[in-house]
């Protein structure tokens, strides 16, 4: 039976990188992460330096990489700052379902943890075999003929002659390692938030069938409508827990989109506009990371604009009761849910823009215009 919105796998995930509230030796695991992060963006970054021409196609394939590893660095560390604040949200997540008292609010979060564990892990696999069919993809594409030195799956660079046996058999396998557990961790990232909002939907569902309730009965009960009040209040309180969780990721997101724009996209121009051979690859190479980073995007825009949508069915619900058979007080108490419900629960990217889909069409259009000027400059 389904007693929690967060799957066991993605629980087991953020326990191994150090991230799940109260996990043993959390500290640890979040530290032996980073480090690896850490030594694995100086080898992507001496690499890059080391191939620093926009003529050079290794150059576009290693700077995708690098740039997806520093973003999934930022956001750690965003989320390790406002551990407290995941604490409490995974608090009144537990409060909210021990609040169930009836079958049917059972049913209803039951509904969206089941959906909620399925997007978790769909995304955690679909990253899986992403990673895994890049990795083996340029595994077979840098097997060296004969003659010529051996060259990782990976665009890194060591300061040291790694491409003897067993040692290169070895990084091989550690970088494999590490590159599907990133791309696991970015999963956890994406499925953490669209989990949290369906949970705030859940109760969202919840509350509004409280609402009818009142409607179906056609009799006054002042414990019902005060426990509805109190549960819009930790609706509210629970959005704003999740809004200042992932504010400052969303805000460095969309920043991190842009330099990613810029920087390959200017690339694919220069490359594009000499008479280099491989066009159509470095083209592939180019297009692939970004879109890995958009989809990112387009996940919390998606998020942000279910939270904003499903907030509005609150008002409604109230605006739809059978108000004339309640009390004139439990009528007040009603018209006080619909001026509080206008204001639409939302998330937003550093407090500067709201998280929907309407701001990720305007992104798009901003990577298409910067593409745009870069080709005319050049």
């Amino acid at each position: 039976m389904l007693t929690s919105t967060i799957s066991p796998s993605l629980r087991i995930g953020l326990g191994l990188i150090g991230m799940w509230p109260g996990s043993s030796h959390a500290t640890f695991f979040w530290l032996f992460y980073m480090v690896t992060l850490v030594v694995m963006q100086y080898l992507q970054y001496s690499y890059v330096y080391a191939h620093l021409d926009v003529r050079d196609p290794k150059l576009i394939d290693g700077l995708s990489v690098t740039l997806d590893y520093t973003l999934t660095f930022l956001k750690l560390l965003s989320l390790w700052r406002n551990r407290r604040i995941f604490s409490d949200i995974l608090d009144a997540m537990e409060d909210d379902w021990n609040d169930c008292v009836t079958d049917s609010y059972i049913c209803v979060m039951k509904s969206k943890a089941g959906l909620a564990h399925r997007c978790s892990n769909a995304m955690m696999t679909l990253n899986t075999l992403s990673a895994i069919f890049y990795f083996i993809g340029n595994y077979l594409s840098h097997r060296a003929v004969d003659g010529a030195p051996r060259e990782f799956p990976m665009q890194v660079q060591f300061p040291f002659n790694a491409t003897n046996s067993p040692i290169f058999e070895l990084i091989v396998l550690g970088l494999f390692l590490h590159v599907w557990e990133t791309a696991t961790v970015i999963a956890m990232l994406n499925s953490l938030i669209l989990t949290l909002v369906l949970h705030v939907s859940g109760q969202i569902d919840v509350m509004c069938q409280g609402l009818r309730e009142i409607s179906s009965t056609r009799k006054s009960d002042p414990l019902a409508t005060r426990s509805l009040v109190e549960r819009h209040q930790r609706i509210i309180s629970l959005s704003n827990s999740i809004e200042n969780f992932f504010s400052f990721v969303a805000l460095i997101q969309f920043v991190w989109n842009t330099i990613v724009i810029c920087s390959i996209g200017l690339m694919i121009v220069i490359s594009l506009g000499t008479d280099m051979e491989g066009k159509s690859g470095i083209l592939i190479q180019s297009i692939i990371p970004y879109i890995a980073v958009t989809l990112e995007a387009f996940v919390f825009c998606f998020a942000g604009e279910y939270l904003s949508s499903k907030s509005k069915s609150i008002g409604d619900a109230a605006y739809e009761t059978l108000w004339y058979d309640l009390s004139t007080k439990e009528c007040r108490i009603l018209l006080l849910i619909i001026i509080r419900s206008q204001k639409r629960l939302t998330i937003t990217a550093g407090k500067v823009m709201d998280l929907t889909l309407e701001g990720f069409t305007s992104v798009m259009k901003a990577s298409a215009s910067y593409i745009s000027v870069l080709h005319v400059i050049y």
